[in-house]
């Protein structure tokens, strides 16, 4: 019986041992290299930012206050036109408070709806129709556009985290008596 000296036995081993590491090398390489794909949801986050912003409208047509503010993270901004940004759920449940007075009706409607391809921003656009009763009582009814940005929260839920809107009316002019006096 042939036995291997001890300095092919060696070699052998050193051999096998290369192969078994550069084997290990390239699984470890392909496994790593691979990118994790992630599910796109887009579409579904699509509908359920479109059904929530039409509960909100509905809400804020209902002059539901408490309804209307829970729509908004805890760090929200909203930027109403002519007043600076309201930065704290009490500025915005104030705006809420004033706009949703008795005589409001109205509400918005969404033209636009895309999520980030990530799956935690989307944005909304569209336009509104807003009637209020001025000073004297008199009804007036106010055109614009809007957009929100809204961001998924760590329970999965969605919450809007920015707000604007602006009227497509044009802005009136100035009493003649104001005019004057200045």
């Amino acid at each position: 019986m042939l036995r291997p000296s001890l300095p092919q036995f060696r070699v052998s081993l050193l051999t096998t041992q290369i192969s078994l590491l550069l084997l290990l090398f390239l699984l470890a390489l392909s496994t790593a290299c691979q990118t994790q794909t992630v599910a796109d949801t887009r579409a579904t986050d699509e509908a359920t930012l479109r059904n929530l912003d039409s509960e909100w409208s509905k809400s804020a047509g209902a002059r539901d206050v408490d309804k209307t503010v829970s729509y908004y993270a805890a760090d929200a901004v909203v930027m109403p036109p002519n007043i600076p940004a309201l930065t704290t759920k009490e500025a915005i449940r104030g705006l809420w408070q004033s706009l949703l007075s008795p005589g409001f009706s109205g509400g918005w409607n969404a033209t636009r709806v895309e999520v980030a391809r990530s799956g935690d921003l989307g944005y909304v656009t569209g336009s509104y129709e807003f009637t209020e009763k001025d000073a004297g009582g008199k009804p007036m009814t106010d055109k614009g556009k809007f957009l929100e940005v809204w961001k998924k929260q760590s329970d999965g839920s969605w919450k809007c985290v920015v707000d604007m809107f602006s009227s497509d009316l044009p802005i009136s002019a100035p009493d003649e008596k104001e005019g004057a006096s200045k």
